[in-house]
């Protein structure tokens, strides 16, 4: 069997026709959509001969209306994508979220392969996690889930948690950026790499908040292995790796964290792909 899997991602989107055992046969990658109906269009023309579509969406997907909240895409409304994208394409179309999407990958085929106790911690403009729990992904009860970046970290509140959240405030890529006077978080990568201090310590600021967000997945979910992606994690795992790992292990329910490897992505940007690809395989 050969699929579509579809990363709709919030600059660019994804599309790849996948086989059973996860290879890639063909890729491409076009600008993102910033409109439902060029979304679909952008799907429905590469369907092809894929048996079965899979979609991930930077957002919330409900399954049971079938409708997706993505507002780096289409606004502050929900759209009807599956309604829409079953206009379009005859092939039978899945979807979820991009959180549900890194984890499938990773645990399919990845640093997390075979594990059915999983959180895949996507970490770059924002902070979102993919749990798989039993070998079921956790959606919760209305398609949200995984939101972790509104983690409550500091008891002090600041206005900025009120729009992004406590631990994505405190250690996105953005954040990560601002506290270090730089323009994005690659350019504080470079300069800790040069030995810069202020470059350092918006690092080490980040590792804290990002091992006290890891260590409450830890004692709440009791996982195999924690997972980390995303551009900041892809840019910079060499740095905050292990000041991540130790902080995790200080604040971790000591049993639990002692069971549960923390590892960096194998699959980097193709961990949602293949996760796409994974949810329309091994769709009933």
């Amino acid at each position: 069997m050969r699929v579509l899997a579809v990363d709709l991602g919030g600059t660019k989107t994804t599309l790849a026709l996948v086989d059973q055992q996860g290879t890639i046969l063909s890729r491409r990658k076009v600008p993102a959509a910033h409109t439902l109906d060029e979304s679909v269009e952008t799907i429905a023309a590469a369907v092809g001969d894929a048996e079965r579509v899979g979609v991930i969406v930077p957002g919330i997907f409900t399954a049971s209306t079938g409708r997706a909240w993505c507002p780096n895409l289409w606004g502050v409304d929900e759209v009807p994508l599956l309604a829409a994208l079953g206009e379009r394409v005859e092939a039978p179309v899945v979807i979820d979220s991009d959180r549900a999407g890194y984890v499938l990958g990773e645990s399919w085929l990845g640093a997390a392969r075979g594990l059915r106790d999983v959180a895949f911690v996507a970490v770059g403009t924002g902070i979102g996690v993919g749990i798989l729990a039993g070998g079921r992904v956790l959606a919760g009860a209305h398609g949200i889930a995984g939101a972790a970046g509104w983690f409550a970290l500091n008891p002090e509140w600041d206005e900025r948690y009120r729009t992004t959240g406590c631990w994505e405030a405190e250690s996105a890529g953005p954040a990560i950026a601002q506290r270090a006077g730089a323009t994005d978080a690659g350019v504080v990568m470079a300069a800790a790499r040069d030995e810069d201090a202020g470059a350092r310590a918006a690092l080490a600021h980040a590792a804290r908040y990002l091992g006290m967000g890891i260590a409450n997945l830890i004692s709440l979910l009791n996982p195999e292995a924690i997972v980390l992606g995303g551009g900041v994690m892809q840019g910079g795992g060499d740095l905050l790796l292990e000041p991540i790992r130790r902080e995790a292990l200080r604040w971790a329910q000591p049993v639990a964290a002692g069971r549960c490897r923390i590892e960096l992505t194998q699959l980097g940007e193709d961990a949602g792909l293949l996760g796409a690809a994974r949810l329309a395989l091994t769709a009933s």
